[in-house]
């Protein structure tokens, strides 16, 4: 962090007690604010990026013939400040996995995403919580918005801020999956552990420790656990489940650019597709084998 940066922590009280101080505050400060808020509350990260493009390969192993493969994502959070002093945040993203079957005696088309997450935080003021609700639409198949492909689900989130640089989250998501309903406890941090370090995430999801070098390198480790279903065009969807760990350097060429390299290694992955439920007709394990994630971002630090 820059050493403005240090001199303000900024919670969900504080922001709302200074803007109705403000008589006329400009809609970049608005933003801005909103973008710190939404960062703090509901994505346990000390940052927020309203724009940011991710590409995945995972490299050739020898002991799994369902690997290489290759991930891409890009998505946006686009915030909303409402007048009851709760904030909307509109996410939407698309991801696209590739596997390569050329090896293999199954054939994996190549599947995608179109998802569309509205985040509701929602203060409850005079105390130290905050509640957060975050319904998720999404079209998951080989083809985009082809019948059957539609999943709803949803994240709730309590957040207790023990201190204002350390909170902890509780919560469930739950989602209609292709191979049944899919529902997981959360349990997570916000935590600036000191004005070198952060530790910040919700598992299962994801958990990443954070070390700043310099205004312009910082770097660490996470780990993440994507389990999603597809639709194919035959009826059947296949269920992908990954398990990674990584280390990460972030990049900042210019103030908000953010460039990351991310080198790691996947275990207890597998491949499974069915028709309905989890009585599946392949179960192939994936294989275990590194990879190399490249991002780019605009990003505000808080």
């Amino acid at each position: 962090m820059n050493k403005n940066s240090r001199k303000v922590t900024i919670t969900l009280t504080d922001l709302s007690y200074h803007m109705e101080k403000k008589k006329s505050p400009s809609r970049s400060s608005l933003l801005i604010c909103s973008m710190l808020l939404i960062a703090l509350q509901l994505w346990s990260q000390p940052y927020v990026d309203p724009f940011q493009v991710r590409y995945m390969n995972a490299l050739r192993n020898s002991t799994s013939p369902a690997t290489p493969f290759t991930h891409l994502y890009a998505g946006s959070d686009l915030p909303i400040k409402l007048k009851s002093g709760a904030i909307l945040l509109l996410s939407p993203y698309y991801e696209q996995w590739s596997i390569d079957s050329a090896e293999t005696e199954e054939i994996y088309p190549t599947v995608q995403s179109v998802a569309f997450p509205l985040g509701l935080i929602m203060p409850i003021h005079d105390t130290k919580w905050t509640l957060t609700v975050i319904p998720i639409v999404r079209s998951n198949g080989e083809k985009l918005f082809a019948e059957n492909t539609f999943q709803f689900g949803g994240v709730s989130l309590a957040t207790f801020a023990r201190k204002p640089q350390q909170k902890f989250r509780f919560g469930v998501y739950a989602n209609a999956e292709f191979f049944g309903l899919f529902i997981i406890p959360l349990v997570g941090c916000d935590w600036r552990i000191d004005e070198k370090n952060y530790l910040f995430g919700v598992l299962p999801g994801r958990l990443t420790f954070e070390h700043q070098w310099n205004e312009k390198f910082y770097g660490g480790a996470t780990f993440r656990a994507p389990t999603t279903s597809y639709r194919l065009s035959n009826g059947q969807f296949i269920r992908l489940d990954d398990n990674q760990l990584s280390l990460f350097i972030d990049y900042y060429p210019v103030k908000h650019l953010c460039i990351t390299v991310e080198p790691g290694f996947g275990v207890f992955r597998k491949i499974r597709t069915g028709i309905y439920g989890r009585e599946y007709i392949t179960n192939v394990k994936w294989g275990d084998g590194p990879f190399i994630k490249l991002s780019a971002a605009y990003r505000i630090r808080l």
